[in-house]
């Protein structure tokens, strides 16, 4: 299981994040078209919070399956088991694997509650196991690390109720893999045929066809002053997105993390060390006293943190390349500072540090 889950990714986007895995045969990430639609490059997240840079392969929004690959992902030792002929029963225990909400790895199970529910016209795999957002594009695994199936949706009114698109049909999908090229491509929802260019109908068989799935959605303009001051760390600001409108990222071992706060302000911080249980009152004058600029030392919920908030009006100003610059250090300075805290006070480093 160890080696499955190493396998598996956390899809960081500009709208959110999913899950994808990995499959050796054809060295691509699967995952949910939904998690990455409007994108043609998204980051890749495993266990030891590294990211890679990702490129969107394929997308087939009818089954919702899309297609990545990650030129620089180190190839994970063992994978989800594809090449079975393992049939989904009632009440078969299955394993779900994946990130829901963004969060950590987590694994929840449960039981096929219905192997062919008919949905839409399409069938799925129903299961009982905790399905929650941020689970999309996940695998769902029996005990023997064979895929199942892959996550795809939750009733948001229904408990204990989850759905994943059987492994035959991304089956199907799997077998034009080595007809892609590098190029951002649309499998038809109609005859399931290729098309790399942007059109308004499929040139095999004439079925219109949403021009826009072959658009990224672009960032609002306040996003783009924000990654100018994530690209003056020399980070791609597409490693940095967790969200609309969020970034987390690692500046060495600090996490820094930049939001919207009370839909006024860019909150800018970083969760540096936990509290030590010794020398508490040098660490307390340490706040209080040391010069850290416009950057402010803080405590909250056992942990120190360094943080920065503008109004956002104030990116609209004159003031706004020194703003841009304050982000840009304040990564820095975090990644200075949670060393000296660790060195100077004994702190630790929390469990969001790298």
């Amino acid at each position: 299981m160890d080696n499955i889950e190493s396998s598996v990714y956390k899809i960081n986007t500009a709208n959110g994040t999913g899950t994808g895995f990995y499959n050796h045969e054809n060295d691509i990430i699967i995952t949910n078209y939904h998690v990455v639609a409007g994108c043609h490059t998204v980051s890749l997240e495993g266990k030891d919070k590294n990211r890679y840079l990702t490129q969107v392969l394929y997308i087939n929004p009818g089954k919702d399956i899309a297609f990545l690959r990650a030129n620089n992902l180190p190839k994970p030792v063992g994978a989800v088991l594809l090449n079975h002929s393992t049939v989904s029963q009632t009440r078969d225990k299955v394993i779900v694997l994946g990130y829901p909400y963004g969060m950590p790895f987590t694994v929840t199970e449960g039981i096929v509650s219905n192997p062919r529910q008919s949905i839409g016209g399409s069938y799925y795999i129903q299961t009982d196991a905790a399905i929650n957002p941020g689970n999309s594009g996940g695998p769902v695994i029996n005990e023997k690390g064979e895929l199942m199936g892959i996550v795809t949706s939750k009733f948001s009114d229904a408990d204990n109720m989850g759905f994943a698109i059987p492994l035959e049909t991304l089956r199907e999908e799997l077998e034009i893999v080595s007809e892609l090229s590098n190029t951002f491509t649309l499998g038809c929802s109609n005859c399931g045929g290729l098309i790399e260019e942007k059109t308004d109908y499929c040139p095999n068989c004439g079925t219109n066809v949403d021009e826009k799935l072959f658009e990224e959605l672009a960032l609002s303009d306040f996003s783009l002053k924000v990654e100018e001051a994530i690209s003056k760390l020399d980070i791609n600001p597409v490693l940095a997105r967790s969200g609309r409108e969020r970034w987390y990222f690692h500046q060495g071992s600090a996490e820094i993390r930049m939001f919207v706060y009370d839909n006024n302000y860019l909150f800018a911080t970083s969760p540096l060390n936990e509290l030590p249980r010794a020398n508490l009152s040098e660490v307390y004058e340490y706040i209080l006293t040391a010069d850290t600029g416009e950057h402010r030392l803080s405590i909250s919920d056992n942990q120190i943190f360094l943080s920065y908030r503008v109004h956002i009006s104030d990116l609209y100003s004159d003031k706004k390349e020194d703003i841009l610059e304050g982000i840009a250090q304040l990564a820095t300075k975090a990644d200075e500072l949670d060393n000296r805290f660790v060195n100077d006070f004994g702190a630790k480093m929390t469990p969001y540090s790298k």
